[in-house]
């Protein structure tokens, strides 16, 4: 049997399905209460699985609301691609591409705050699942950037700290800690070091 805590592309179609579902019902329900509202059993019945099947989906509303977090990265990152950023250098490219994904989580703050405390309480247990976001954050950052050759060594690491910086950046917003001024202050900061001179 397939197991259901594999990548979506490994279920059959039916589970791929169940898996939408819990999804959908967990992005509706942080988004209209944040992380709070994002209850197992209620995920459950909007989703119209038993608890069972959902914990065998996602063992903990953590590993669940991560699992979001990857989708709206994924429809981001379809965005950059529809949409490339237009800045003329690497740096203001990528600048451009993570203000407008700030902008996108700002029409949605309950549904940001859910998955960044998600991020913040993540243990090993969901470290797979966080590499995975990790991962796709870098990747919209390269694909953004259009680089003209493979990431050198010193960009590598600027994509992490960049990938960190725009986490972080995101954190402290909802957290009431930093301005919009400063968010993209330091989103372009962050994205200069892919280009430094």
């Amino acid at each position: 049997m397939t197991s259901t805590t594999a990548p979506e592309g490994q279920l059959t179609p039916r589970q791929a399905e169940r898996r939408r579902r819990i999804l959908r019902a967990s992005t509706t329900l942080a988004a209209r209460g944040g992380y709070e509202a994002v209850q197992m059993r209620e995920v459950a019945e909007d989703a119209g699985v038993a608890l069972g099947t959902l914990y065998r989906y996602f063992p903990s509303k953590v590993h669940l609301l991560v699992a979001v977090m990857r989708v709206q990265l994924l429809q981001l990152q379809e965005q950059v691609r529809r949409h490339p950023p237009t800045g003329e250098e690497p740096a203001a490219r990528v600048a451009e591409a993570l203000t407008n994904a700030f902008h996108a989580l700002q029409r949605e703050p309950r549904l940001a705050e859910a998955m960044v405390r998600a991020l913040s309480f993540a243990d090993r247990s969901v470290g797979s699942e966080v590499d995975e976001v990790s991962g796709l954050t870098s990747a919209i950052v390269l694909e953004a950037a259009r680089l003209s050759g493979p990431p050198t060594a010193d960009q590598q690491a600027a994509l992490r700290v960049i990938g960190h910086t725009w986490h972080s950046t995101l954190l402290a917003w909802l957290c009431g800690r930093t301005s919009l001024q400063e968010v993209r202050a330091d989103l372009h900061t962050a994205a200069r070091l892919l280009t430094p001179g």
